[in-house]
């Protein structure tokens, strides 16, 4: 009896110091629970002509899906899915009032043509309007830029006021498919230090598809560095009670058609949904 006795101080002294031990340590990525390989987001995204990462996360169940854990770890260019995240800056400082601010188009030619018109921010968001996005980045300026970057604990973003409105699109910047989710997840979680009138107005004008269903919530994104193509699709997914995280990074292969690669970013991820069940 006097044996098990102190055995059982034992255990707990060192249950204590191991858990004292972890805690102190600083994780630069969320820590997995569990984490399930499923093949057949590889298969999808075979099919569509490209190789990357799709990561889903059931946040009741606590469970990680995807065809590759190791791509999904590897930081790479937000793009356009920081859009999110400079939408929310943009509206705690001020810079734009709500998603109805009028963005107004100075007449010069533009990327693409949807573009070359006044855009209110919702609209710039869904066109994914670059020059009105940079207008917003250099209104709020490095420093408060930086400021919110590290208060919102938003992946590695490398900014100063040579880079203000470039950053998320090249340079050294950097976020991982499971830091995009880690961010989204406390977003939805108004775990994020923001106003509930800015996560409010962010989560209207980030629904891509509401029906009976389900309702899409997300932004894609794409970056061409060294020529090499680079796409994103990050949100979440409702279903009744039920909330699935999602973050794609994907390349094309060499024979890819790149007329499609707007649209494929959205549709593997869609397809990995439905593999899933989780469409309603």
């Amino acid at each position: 009896m006097k044996k098990n006795y102190f055995a059982l101080i034992l255990a707990t002294f060192f249950s204590c110091t191991n858990h004292k031990e972890a805690s102190d340590k600083k994780v630069d990525t969320p820590v997995v629970e569990r984490e399930i390989l499923t093949p057949e987001f590889q298969t999808i995204l075979d099919s569509a002509g490209v190789e990357g990462s799709i990561l889903i996360y059931d946040l009741k169940n606590d469970t990680y899906y995807s065809n590759d854990f190791q791509w999904a770890t590897k930081g790479r260019l937000p793009a356009s899915t920081f859009k999110i995240t400079n939408s929310i800056i943009a509206l705690e400082t001020g810079v734009v009032e709500n998603d109805s601010t009028l963005f107004k188009w100075n007449g010069e030619k533009r990327s693409l043509k949807v573009w070359e018109q006044d855009l209110i921010l919702k609209d710039a968001f869904h066109f994914s309007c670059v020059p009105c996005y940079q207008e917003v980045a250099r209104n709020i300026g490095a420093q408060r830029m930086s400021a919110y970057l590290d208060k919102l604990e938003y992946g590695a973003m490398d900014v100063d006021s040579t880079n203000i409105d470039m950053f998320w699109l090249e340079g050294g910047s950097k976020i991982s498919q499971f830091q995009q989710i880690d961010f989204l997840k406390r977003f939805y979680k108004s775990q994020l230090p923001i106003s509930e009138r800015t996560e409010k107005i962010m989560k209207r004008m980030m629904i891509l598809e509401e029906n009976e269903n389900y309702t899409l919530r997300g932004k894609t994104g794409w970056s061409i560095r060294n020529g090499n193509n680079n796409g994103w699709f990050v949100g979440y997914l409702e279903n009744g009670s039920d909330t699935y995280f999602f973050a794609t990074n994907i390349n094309p292969n060499a024979d890819f058609n790149m007329d499609l690669f707007p649209m494929i970013r959205k549709e593997v991820t869609l397809e990995a949904l439905r593999n899933l069940n989780l469409m309603g």
